[in-house]
């Protein structure tokens, strides 16, 4: 095969860029994928950070999307060495009493434990975990006309609600903090519309089948994917930063896993000038301050349900944490921040030597900022772990200007491709019938500046292969 042998070339190896590329091949179409870096995975990849033989995610940790995702699920991905592992508790939510609320796989457990707040607790998710099988396509897809119109609805009723208007159904701490620690993930604040879809997601995602991590890693969940493309006969080729079109061989479409302005730099000039314009006002959301620790034990949590937990979500009640939130999208940097916290070697030995143990958290921060919060972090945990200061052996940090230097796709430390509320919720990037076209011919965007949005689940470049297919590839 030669360079212009290609129907498709992708830009970007990141869960979306795989994922189209993968759509694409799977479709008999010849396929081209570059990645800037020396390897795949985009946000799926993993590191010795601190001292050797700890092994940090880089960026993504726990995928309850992953295992949800209706193209994932669809690929033989065991067979190319991916083991997912669940924790008995997906999430737990300490409080300063050294009490906590959890997310267990188990509806029903997970609503008990709540006490007062049980029946609300079933009220709320039974329906979308009921559902969940039949709604994930649409949850998960561009908007237009649902599958399942009459269960979209009823989830559309709920999700585009602010979270703290959704939390009035709660009467005791442990339930509305709980709620307020999922709905954070939406990197909003928790007085803003649409909000309520963070928790509702991944609280339904968490009771259907689970918060799981990588044995070995998030960067075996890129190595399958990128296998299993190889396997069909796709064409991978790692450091090839793509900065222009004229770097690129011939193709009849072209995915860029990038976001609003790296597609500008990429292709802008062929682009019309009102979608030019629709562009430039695409907006970026809260950046990431993150850490890695190598630890010399477990976190030392008050509460026995966090030394169980895959994932904790630091920030006590959902005033505290809703206050927090408010005060990073008005240009602040709180001194009590929400801080969601992994612990990944607790559950896979072969993330840290014997009798040690990794440990990965970030907070929010305002876009692009630069100050170091390393200390206001690790307060926070040492405030439900006292002792955890003192098992810490190393550290690894990145601001959110370190975050958009490793990935350029992480515009000031925004992980998520643009803040996903109420105003680009139907118009990410732009408005249009499609969001995956742009408006040059067989150009398509696929990144999760795209719906669904953030997360690893693939959709994104799977709906713009889709797009291309049916445009110019048959």
């Amino acid at each position: 095969m030669n360079r212009t042998d290609f129907d498709a070339v992708v830009v970007g190896a990141g869960p979306n860029g795989l994922a189209a590329a993968i759509s694409l091949q799977q479709a008999g179409q010849r396929v081209l994928l570059l990645e800037g870096k020396s390897t795949i995975g985009g946000g799926l990849r993993t590191a010795e950070l601190t001292l050797p033989g700890f092994h940090h995610d880089i960026c993504s940790a726990i995928h309850p999307l992953a295992v949800s995702s209706p193209f994932f699920s669809r690929l033989p991905l065991e067979q190319f060495g991916i083991e997912f592992i669940y924790p008995s508790i997906a999430a737990a939510h300490p409080f300063d009493d050294g009490t906590a609320a959890i997310l267990s796989p188990s509806l029903e457990q997970t609503a008990a434990a709540l006490g007062k707040d049980e029946q609300a607790y079933m009220n709320l998710l039974r329906p979308l975990v009921n559902n969940w099988p039949d709604l994930i396509n649409d949850i998960l897809g561009p908007f237009g006309i649902p599958r399942h119109p009459l269960k979209l609805v009823a989830f559309g009723m709920k999700a585009l609600a602010p979270a703290v208007t959704v939390a009035k159904r709660f009467q005791t701490r442990a339930a509305r903090g709980l709620w307020a620690g999922m709905a954070a993930h939406s990197m909003m604040p928790l007085t803003n519309a649409t909000t309520a879809a963070a928790a509702l997601v991944l609280m339904a995602a968490g009771h259907y089948k689970g918060w799981p991590l990588a044995k070995g890693g998030s960067q075996s969940i890129a190595n399958a994917l990128g296998a299993y493309f190889q396997s069909l006969g796709g064409i991978i080729e790692t450091n090839r930063p793509v900065w222009s079109l004229d770097q690129l061989p011939s193709w009849k479409a072209l995915l860029l896993d990038v976001t609003p302005r790296q597609l500008m730099q990429i292709a802008g000039y062929r682009f019309s000038s009102i979608y030019k314009w629709q562009l430039s006002r695409y907006r970026y959301g809260m950046g990431v301050f993150k850490i890695d620790w190598a630890l010399d034990g477990p976190i030392p949590f008050k509460a026995t349900a966090c030394r169980e937990a895959g994932t904790v979500h630091i920030g006590n009640t959902l005033e505290e944490i809703a206050l927090s939130e408010r005060q990073v999208m008005d240009g602040f940097h709180p001194e009590k921040p929400y801080v969601l916290l992994a612990q990944q070697s607790l559950f896979d030995h072969s993330r840290a030597p014997g009798g040690k143990q990794t440990a990965w958290a970030y907070c929010h921060v305002p876009n692009g900022s630069r100050k170091d919060l390393t200390e206001i972090i690790e307060q926070q945990v040492e405030r439900f772990a006292p002792g955890f200061r003192d098992r810490i052996l190393a550290r690894h940090v990145m601001n959110s200007e370190d975050m958009e230097r490793y990935n350029p796709n992480y515009v000031g430390g925004d992980i998520s491709g643009g803040i996903l509320d109420i105003g680009q919720l139907f118009t990410r990037p732009a408005l249009r019938a499609s969001p995956y076209r742009t408006s040059a011919k067989g150009i398509y965007i696929c990144s999760s500046s795209t719906p669904p949005g953030g997360g690893v689940h693939g959709m994104c470049g799977f709906h713009a292969a889709q797009r291309a297919l049916k445009d110019v590839l048959t």
